[in-house]
C-alpha cells in the first residue's frame, strides 16, 4: 500500500472521529478503514509449515488461518529456504521426517543463520528426536498425532517468549557472572576473552531465568513454566537437555558443573554472584 493512500485513509478516520461524518454509511466506512489500517500497520504473525505430508500441511494451514495467522507451506528444505527469502517468517513448524535434508539438520542450519522460533513435529514416543531437536536449538516440540488446539497453545507461548525478548532488547541490560557477560540487547554471551558464544532461544531463555534468580533452587516445573510457558510433565526431560547444553558452553568442566548445580530431588541452582548494569 502506498504512503499517499495510507495518509488518505488516516485523514478519513480522523475526520470521522472528530464528528465530520454524519451518516451511518460514512461511519461504517471510517471504521472499516481504521480496521484496514490496523491490518496494514500490525500484520498477524506469519507461520511457515514445513511437512512432506500434504494433508497435515493443509489442515494446519487452514486451522491457523481461521485463528487469524498468515501461513506459508513447504514440502522440503529447498522450498522452505525459498519461503524464508521471499518473506518475513515469525515462526517455523518443522517436521523431523522430511525427504532429502531431515528436519533436525535443517533446524541446526536455521539456528546458525537466525533466531526464528522453531517448533519441531516428532513421531509419538520418539524421545530421541525431541532431545536432539532441542540440542539443535528448537524452541519447543509436539508429538504426532497432535491436537490443533495444543499446537496453537504452543505457538502462542513461543511467540510470546520471542516478542518478550524483542521488547526486552529495547532496554539494554548486561548480566555479569564468573567472567561471563550476557548482553540482552544483542542476545550475546561473551566470555572473559570477549569471544561470542552463540545461544539458541531455549538456552537464552534458560540462562536469563537463572541469572534473574541466582542462588535459588528451581525445580523442573518452575523452569518449564518460566522458559516454555507450559506445565510440568513427569516424562518431559527437555529442561535437563537445555541445562546440559548450557553447561557445555559456560562450565570449565561440564561433567563437574560449578555454575549450574543439580539439587537432587529439587531441581537446579545457579551458584555464581550475578551483577547487572
Amino acid at each position: 500500500m502506498c504512503e499517499m493512500c495510507l495518509e488518505k485513509w488516516l485523514l478519513v478516520t480522523l475526520f470521522a472521529k472528530k464528528g465530520g461524518c454524519h451518516t451511518l454509511s460514512q461511519i461504517i466506512c471510517a471504521d472499516f478503514v481504521s480496521a484496514l489500517i490496523l491490518m496494514v500497520m500490525k500484520p498477524e504473525p506469519h507461520i511457515l509449515i514445513v511437512d512432506d505430508n500434504r494433508e497435515i500441511r493443509d489442515l494446519v494451514s487452514r486451522f491457523l488461518i481461521k485463528e487469524g495467522y498468515r501461513t506459508s507451506t513447504a514440502f522440503d528444505g529447498k522450498i522452505m529456504r525459498k519461503a524464508l527469502k521471499d518473506g518475513t517468517i515469525d515462526l517455523i513448524i518443522l517436521d523431523v521426517m522430511l525427504p532429502g535434508e531431515d528436519g533436525l539438520s535443517l533446524c541446526r542450519q536455521l539456528r546458525v543463520e537466525s533466531n526464528i522460533p522453531i517448533i519441531m513435529l516428532t513421531a509419538k514416543g520418539e524421545e530421541i528426536d525431541r532431545i536432539i531437536g532441542l540440542e539443535m536449538g528448537a524452541d519447543d516440540y509436539i508429538a504426532k498425532p497432535f491436537s490443533p488446539r495444543e499446537l496453537l497453545a504452543r505457538i502462542k507461548a513461543v511467540l510470546r517468549r520471542s516478542q518478550a525478548i524483542k521488547k526486552g532488547n529495547d532496554l539494554s541490560t548486561y548480566y555479569h557472572f564468573s567472567g561471563w557477560t550476557l548482553n540482552t540487547t544483542k542476545r550475546e554471551l561473551l566470555s572473559c576473552d570477549d569471544v561470542v558464544v552463540p545461544l539458541s532461544t531455549g538456552e537464552y531463555n534458560l540462562l536469563t531465568v537463572l541469572l534473574e534468580r541466582p542462588k535459588h533452587v528451581l525445580n523442573r516445573n518452575q523452569l518449564l513454566d518460566m522458559t516454555r510457558g507450559r506445565s510440568y510433565d513427569a516424562f518431559d526431560r527437555s529442561i535437563d537437555t537445555q541445562v546440559s547444553r548450557l553447561r557445555r558452553k559456560i562450565e570449565d568442566d561440564p561433567k563437574k558443573p560449578e555454575l549450574i548445580k543439580t539439587v537432587w530431588g529439587g531441581g537446579y541452582i545457579f551458584t555464581p554472584d550475578v551483577t547487572s548494569t
